[in-house]
């Protein structure tokens, strides 16, 4: 590094800066695996679980053996946790049983005959775009694709397609085909000295095969299509099987062992800092190495375009930051002269001919109208910002493991759950400086409000996809243990931290409250309320809407999100825009001596979740292909959701901004 300055001073800021970025973000790819490695000996078995079939087209899940495919002599659902539930996951043993190191070809799973309800439920799920999921050691199953438009560059598809629709040569009639034959790939390290080995990757190319063969069906039947005794192997889809009542299907599989090669983490880092230095990136610089156990998810969590996230993200960053360093730079300024001019006033006369935020200071600190929800909102915002912060914190130092499904929403549940205690305070606290004295009031209403409508709106939700018969419906059950955790934990911690916040002494205003309200002038039409409210929220979604279509992608595309370095980045950037923004406009209401801060400071970020709610609206409209009815309402539902609570998060940063400013102004200034 010091070498590399020393030849090129002039570049040292920007390499520093390059590399701090780059190393933070590389923290997507640093993750405690969240399970043991296990080791296998040649020979060992090797159990396949499956999991819920998936579409991006109808966004609702279904379980494996919902469809006719071939089941183990008992079924066993696996332990799931709570994440796991809510997500639609249900994980369950298969009839797939390998040998390690120990290739097989044309494995015969089982022989099954359609009749018109089995094949209308392949053709519909076929026609949704619906994929199988299994599991092997922890890893998920993948389809590797070789982009066209880069030779050597290969994607994975998570899942096979159940099967594709397509036409014979020379007609025009649309026609189903299942993928009734899987090409299994299961890549592994090896130990040269315990001549043990780890699975590193789980591949799969599925086809479409009509089998044949002689006489009559029996245990002992071969195949004519598919023989290891005659080397007779599928690879290709020439012969596809259609998807019709009466069909014969017979499923069948062949399983391929390879050491595994890609990338090594360290080289790739190298490689980044180069491209960063060099503005240069040459992948035929860097050797392959084989992959270690530890970062066998790399290939899951390095699929997305690094280049249009890398300059998108960083050019977004770079100018919000700018826009933030010129508006403190403004402030700082502006408020240096005011008060620097209101300390100099010399006699009463010349400060009653001054106009500006000093003439407000005896109705500043008023208490609102409603000020009790203000106080219930302020508190759920705390409560979320808490969640949001330590999720966040867990994610980047990679306790929030990938291979740990369901991980990262059980936390965020939970951690909602334990903040309850600082909701309660913090609601309590203001309630009790607006003189208020009712405060268990406030704490039952910070305890229900924002969870019993979400709760509602979630109730309804799972309702309709109950209506589906969907897996993805939440279990009578799991509806309990979350009212248990609502009532049982956080409602009490609620409570517990509303008693400690009213025990302690309010704070005082640093200036008196005169105790008849002044009149406010004609403002002009740019502090209009709703216009000013409306502008502040598009800074703070500026600092957010690249990352909000990564983020989308990987919930509505099912993609793996792991790019938590970045997403840190921008959470602190939205923490910044929300308080500049909020203070400008603050200062600019106050100078034009209007005084009702309360309610508009709250809004002023917290309108940039309306942005949020349009954006993704955009984004249904643009990139999904939903077509259900059900689905686009499940959609537009938690997306309601997340925005409501994005609400409550920006527009708590923005309040308390501007709290922390009011009292620092006021508190600067002599007030006779």
């Amino acid at each position: 590094m010091e070498m590399m300055s020393t030849r090129r001073p002039h570049f040292g800021l920007h390499l520093w800066i390059s590399i701090s970025i780059i190393l933070f973000v590389q923290s997507h790819s640093f993750y405690l695996p969240g399970v043991a490695p296990e080791d296998f000996q040649k020979g060992d078995l090797l159990k396949v679980k499956v999991n819920k079939l998936t579409s991006t087209k109808t966004q609702l899940p279904y379980s494996y053996y919902s469809l006719p495919y071939c089941p183990p002599e008992k079924i066993v659902d696996s332990a799931e946790n709570l994440g796991e539930v809510l997500r639609g996951d249900r994980i369950e043993n298969s009839p797939y049983v390998f040998k390690m190191r120990e290739p097989q070809m044309c494995n015969v799973l089982c022989r099954v005959t359609l009749d018109a309800k089995t094949a209308k439920a392949f053709r519909e799920k076929i026609d949704d775009e619906y994929r199988v999921n299994m599991i092997l050691d922890n890893l998920p199953l993948v389809v590797p694709i070789r982009r066209m438009d880069q030779e050597s560059a290969i994607i994975y598809q998570h899942g096979f397609h159940v099967g594709l629709k397509g036409h014979y040569t020379g007609t025009k009639e649309e026609k189903y085909f299942i993928h009734n034959h899987l090409a299994f790939t299961v890549k592994f390290h090896k130990d040269p000295q315990t001549e043990s080995a780890r699975i590193v990757g789980f591949e799969v190319k599925p086809f479409s095969i009509k089998h044949e063969y002689e006489g009559k069906w029996s245990d002992n039947t071969r195949l004519a299509t598919c023989d290891p005794h005659a080397k007779r192997s599928v690879t290709n889809s020439e012969s596809p099987l259609e998807v019709e009542d009466k069909k014969e299907i017979i499923f069948t599989y062949d399983v391929d062992f390879q050491v595994s090669s890609s990338i090594s983490y360290f080289k790739k880092i190298t490689s980044l800092l180069m491209f960063s230095y060099n503005c240069l990136a040459s992948s035929s610089t860097i050797q392959e190495s084989d992959v270690k156990w530890a970062y066998r998810w790399d290939t899951y969590l390095l699929m997305a375009d690094d280049q249009i996230h890398w300059f998108s993200i960083v050019n977004s960053l770079m100018i919000v930051l700018f826009l933030s360093g010129m508006v403190a730079m403004i402030m700082l300024r502006t408020l240096y002269r005011d008060i620097s001019k209101y300390n100099q006033l010399e006699t009463q006369e010349e400060a009653q001919e001054e106009t500006g935020w000093k003439l407000v200071h005896g109705d500043v600190f008023r208490p609102p109208t409603n000020s009790d929800l203000l106080c219930v909102y302020v508190g759920t915002g705390v409560q979320f910002f808490g969640m949001i912060l330590v999720t966040m914190m867990f994610a980047v130092f990679g306790f929030l493991s990938p291979s740990n499904r369901g991980g990262l929403m059980t936390a965020m549940l939970l951690l909602w759950v334990f903040m309850g205690l600082f909701a309660g305070y913090s609601s309590v606290r203001l309630y009790k400086m607006f003189k208020g004295t009712e405060w268990k009031k406030i704490a039952l209403r910070t305890a229900f409000l924002f969870p019993g409508s979400v709760f509602a709106v979630f109730f309804v939700l799972n309702a309709l996809i109950w209506g589906e018969k969907s897996s993805g419906a939440v279990p009578f059950g799991t509806m309990f243990a979350l009212v248990v955790l609502w009532f049982g934990i956080s409602v009490p911690l609620v409570f517990v931290g509303a008693y400690v916040g009213f025990r302690k002494p309010a704070p005082e205003d640093p200036v008196k409250t005169n105790k008849i309200p002044r009149q406010i002038p004609e403002q002009a039409w740019y502090m209009n309320p709703a216009f000013s409210i409306l502008i502040g929220g598009i800074l703070p979604f500026g600092a957010v809407f690249i990352e909000l279509f990564f983020i989308l992608t990987s919930i509505w595309l099912q993609q793996f999100y792991y790019i938590f370095g970045f997403l840190f980045i921008v959470f602190v950037i939205l923490i910044i825009t929300c308080a500049e923004i909020t203070i400008v406009l603050c200062y600019f209401q106050l100078c034009s001596e209007d005084y009702l801060w309360w309610w508009r400071s709250y809004l002023t970020s917290g309108s940039s979740a309306l942005y949020l709610f349009l954006y993704a609206a955009f984004y249904f409209f643009t990139k999904l292909e939903i077509t259900k009815p059900v689905s686009g309402v499940l959609y537009f539902g938690y997306m309601l959701i997340a925005s409501y609570a994005f609400f409550a998060l920006t527009g708590t940063i923005g309040f308390y901004a501007c709290f922390w400013f009011t009292r620092l102004i006021y508190s600067s200034v002599k007030i006779d």
